[in-house]
């Protein structure tokens, strides 16, 4: 990247971080109230958000609120793997240090939430200590947590290759610097002292100033894109000849964020760019960051994504770079696209002779409330039962490897805590989804976790009315226009605009595979359900055979169903 390139506030921080370093350590003191300046930004790379807690909020003299800060600690958890009892130390971790509820997150991570900055290191600390799992890379300007098919199918390596695929490009994709285990990891003993005799280390995929903003890696196959792949950074879509993957085919340029008061920001659906055999994937990977490292936009970071440099580039151009890069011209890619998903709930044989259960967890939330008392009953039914648990993208959770002789124990304990088998389910509930958003999150405008059961409880009714029930439906929902919970190409998506009000979009689809449209702006929170009901009757009066709801409303398009929605 050329000297001349005039850099945002944030990449010269990076720069002078002493590799994500900073004054944390010194600002971990009990004296001082909370992170400030460009620690903030640094943390992400350690795991770790500063929030506020706008619930818990005081009020000042003069009528001004005084902020409660609080910490959200998120684990790396590559393809959602982990152990039984990594899933039990977290909630036990969420009791002693957070909120009392452990959070599943649409990346295939583990939240906790309501940490105080005192207990921070010790959260920390714990996490790498008591668990397989780390906090470092699971945020910031890095290689976030790869994405896999969670899926224990074990009839085919295919699955299996997948996983291990995963894992070997977290690890090669890992920031190398040395400040994680000095800050949150070594000994008091001379803590302060070690942490400020900075010896810089390599870094040889992200260099001094790390990535422009973060990227996003997902492996899935094209009969389940469980993980939404085209939503991400780069997508590998694996192809499976004789019960082997011979290949990936590499998608690129996806993204969920945006700005609406900013026309140049948009979501987007990755490209085809490329097909691969197994063992260059993760080289053509490290060319496509190099390429975005090196030219992507560091002065404006809404525009510091890869989708950004795809598209003032072109295909063709961006094909011709990354080859540079990748050290040969890069081969055509294979037909083959996304064409189904499954949310893999429910019962399964694992081909080994074992089984595994998909357990719904509304909007990712573990936790006991009323008569769902979920995190009693995992920790009531994992030990001697559920060797190793993995999350999906839909924020649920599989309880793999159970001795089929376990079956009728497993189901009766989670029946005793309120824990609905999947048949119990409708699935627009099992393909719904939600971000944390209010009270915690510092870019949320309005409440999306949190009222996202009355929503589905609405649409619900409606679907009924419409004799729609069985009808697989995605709806996701966000308090802000950023998108953690992908809303911009599910069935319905729900972005927040403003309190209690949301974007209604349209349009897109279970698969993931396509960006919805804007239906309406501002449509109140008690009118989500109404909105929608007229154009679930439309779709079961003139849908064609076997269409979803999604491609229906993208058939009809906006001003059909414009006219068919204010006319009913």
């Amino acid at each position: 990247m050329s000297d001349e390139v005039k850099l945002s506030k944030v990449e010269i921080q990076k720069a002078e971080s002493r590799q994500l370093r900073g004054t944390i350590a010194e600002e971990l003191s009990p004296d001082v109230e909370s992170f400030s300046g460009a620690n903030v930004g640094y943390l992400k790379h350690h795991g770790t958000y500063q929030q506020d807690d706008r619930d818990g909020r005081t009020k000042q003299d003069g009528g001004k609120s005084q902020k409660q800060f609080i910490m959200m600690v998120r684990s790396r958890i590559p393809g959602g793997t982990l152990t039984g009892d990594d899933l039990l130390t977290e909630l036990d971790l969420c009791d002693e240090f957070g909120n009392g509820t452990l959070r599943i997150t649409s990346r295939q991570g583990l939240q906790l939430h309501g940490v105080l900055k005192n207990d921070l290191k010790a959260t920390i600390r714990a996490i790498n200590e008591k668990t397989t799992l780390t906090t470092l890379g699971a945020c910031g300007d890095v290689n976030r947590n790869v994405m896999c098919c969670p899926a224990p199918h074990r009839n085919s390596p295919v699955n299996d290759q997948m996983q291990e695929l995963a894992g070997q490009i977290a690890h090669h994709f890992r920031p190398h610097t040395t400040a994680y285990q000095e800050i949150w990891l070594q000994d008091e003993a001379g803590e302060r002292e070690k942490v400020s005799e900075f010896v810089p280390v390599e870094e040889p995929i992200y260099g001094t100033r790390y990535l422009p903003r973060k990227f996003k890696i997902g492996l899935a196959l094209p009969e389940d894109n469980c993980v939404d792949i085209l939503t991400y950074d780069l997508g590998l879509l694996a192809i499976v000849e004789n019960d082997q993957i011979i290949g990936y085919n590499v998608f690129v340029g996806g993204g969920q964020g945006t700005t609406p008061a900013n026309k140049k920001t948009y979501a987007a659906v990755a490209q085809k760019v490329t097909f691969v055999a197994p063992e260059q994937a993760i080289p053509i990977i490290e060319a496509v960051i190099g390429c975005w490292r090196d030219h992507g936009n560091r002065e404006d970071r809404k525009q510091a994504r890869i989708k950004y440099l795809l598209r003032d580039w072109g295909l063709d151009k961006f094909r011709e770079e990354v080859a540079q890069y990748y050290g040969s011209p890069l081969a055509e890619p294979r037909p083959e696209e996304v064409a189904d998903v499954d949310d893999h709930l429910g019962w399964h044989e694992q081909g080994d002779g074992k089984c595994f259960l998909g357990v719904n967890v509304e909007n990712g939330r573990i936790k006991d409330e009323g008569d769902l008392r979920l995190k009693s009953a995992l920790r009531a039914v994992i030990p001697g039962r559920v060797p190793n648990v993995r999350l999906t993208a839909l924020q649920s959770i599989l309880l793999c490897d159970i001795d089929p002789a376990n079956r009728d124990e497993v189901d009766r304990i989670l029946a005793e805590h309120g824990v609905k088998t999947a048949d119990e389910l409708t699935l627009l509930r099992r393909f719904s989804m939600a971000c944390p958003a209010l009270p915690t999150c510092g870019l949320s405008v309005t409440e999306s976790e949190r009222v996202m059961p009355g929503v589905i409880d609405a649409l619900e009714v409606e679907l009924e009315r419409n004799g729609l029930e069985g009808e697989r439906l995605a709806v996701h929902m966000t308090g802000c226009p950023n998108g953690c919970a992908r809303p911009y190409t599910p069935d319905i998506g729900l972005v927040g605009k403003a309190k209690g009000k949301y974007t209604l979009y349209l349009g897109g689809n279970t698969l993931g595979s396509r960006v919805g449209f804007i239906y309406a702006d501002l449509v109140p929170l008690e009118e989500i359900a109404s909105r929608v009901s007229p154009l679930l009757g439309y779709f079961k009066a003139e849908r064609s055979e076997g269409e979803s709801f999604g491609d229906f409303c993208h058939r009809k398009g906006l001003e059909d169903l414009q006219a068919h929605g204010q006319s009913a």
